[in-house]
């Protein structure tokens, strides 16, 4: 391996463009070897375009290449599978972005795989590489607010009735790209990231939707994907938490989680799920006035180019991706930490299919 590790993309897609190349840009750990997209054309395109050395239209030529060190897969959810199973099977560490599989059998054997032959492995779970929520989550390690005794979260996103026919196969909530999975499923992760994991769950799944209408073709199709998920649970500390996620048509009010305990309270805010945005802090400690909540200086190289949220988030991401690689030591969501969040998600459509309240090994 040389001094920086040789990662080979698989997918240049719009979230590869917004988040992923420019942190691989900005990193002092990873040099882009190549590029692999389903046409040698748009392969050869990408390559150009953002530096890479190699570009690929098959994903065995690019996991068996001895110029690629590590991979990471970038592409729809439904795909995300077969093609880090290709890289595990190969002997790449890989990162994959959430969710790591379609269902939680998916994501297990891939977790299982990855520890069988000694890999590293990340999942894109960023929220928990934001500057604020893993501040947050030492403040209430430390006892900064005392026992946790309640938390309130809430995501309320924009979510368009009219989109192209390229992005309307998430009507099926079978492909596993949804608003459970996505955004409940970073945002519930998010909450247990900071307070701690759920003991037992009680969920309301809904589709409130029932149609969306396709831009380009003028057809209306019928959506199974769930666009509300409502949460009510106890933590393994004590606690008690209550979510809610949902997809709305309009003006969407943005995230807030609210951590209550018995000394204090903290708040974090954004515009977006809290993977995707800036993320703000606000706290009171023995006061009932919260005030904004100085963060520590970001650790792992200068990232102010990046801005903030997305590249920046995913730049955090690569850094502990490579220090796991080089130490075998892994500070990051892993598949591992995937499968949890999966079991987790399976038992609030459990609870919601079944009308009781669900716990959780």
């Amino acid at each position: 391996m040389t001094n920086r590790i040789r990662l080979g993309l698989i997918g240049a897609g719009p979230w590869a463009g917004r988040a992923h190349l420019p942190a691989l840009a900005a990193s002092p750990d990873f040099e882009l070897a190549a590029v692999c997209t389903t046409r040698a054309e748009t392969a050869e395109a990408a390559r150009r375009k953002h530096g890479a050395r190699l570009a690929f239209h098959d994903v065995e030529t690019l996991v068996n290449s001895p110029e690629v060190d590590a991979v990471a897969v970038v592409v729809k959810v439904p795909h995300h599978h077969a093609l880090t199973r290709a890289a595990l099977a190969a002997g790449k560490h890989v990162y994959t972005e959430w969710p790591l599989g379609r269902t939680t059998a998916e994501a297990t054997d891939l977790a299982d795989l990855a520890r069988a032959r000694g890999l590293q492995t990340a999942v894109g779970l960023q929220a928990r590489v934001s500057p604020a929520l893993a501040h947050m989550r030492h403040l209430v390690a430390s006892g900064h607010i005392g026992a946790v005794t309640a938390c309130r979260v809430h995501l309320m996103r924009e979510g368009i009735l009219e989109r192209p026919a390229s992005r309307s196969w998430q009507r099926d909530a079978s492909l596993g790209a949804n608003t459970l999975t996505i955004p409940c499923g970073h945002t519930i992760d998010a909450l247990r990231f900071v307070a701690g994991e759920f003991s037992h769950v009680a969920g309301v799944v809904s589709t409130q939707v029932h149609a969306w209408r396709e831009a380009d073709t003028g057809r209306n199709v019928e959506v199974t994907s769930p666009d509300n998920v409502l949460v009510s649970g106890r933590l393994a500390g004590g606690g008690v938490a209550s979510l809610h996620v949902a997809t709305v048509p309009w003006a969407g009010s943005g995230y807030r989680m609210e951590i209550y305990g018995s000394q204090g309270t903290l708040v974090a805010t954004g515009t977006d799920s809290p993977q995707l945005c800036e993320v703000q802090l606000l706290g009171a400690r023995g006061a009932h006035a919260l005030e904004p909540v100085a963060l520590p200086p970001e650790a792992g190289g200068a990232t102010a180019a990046l801005g903030a949220g997305e590249p920046r988030n995913v730049f955090h991401m690569y850094r502990g991706f490579a220090a796991a690689i080089r130490t075998g030591r892994n500070p990051l969501p892993g598949f591992d930490t995937a499968v949890q969040l999966h079991r987790l998600i399976d038992a609030i459509a459990e609870s919601s299919a079944q009308g009781r309240e669900v716990a959780l090994a």
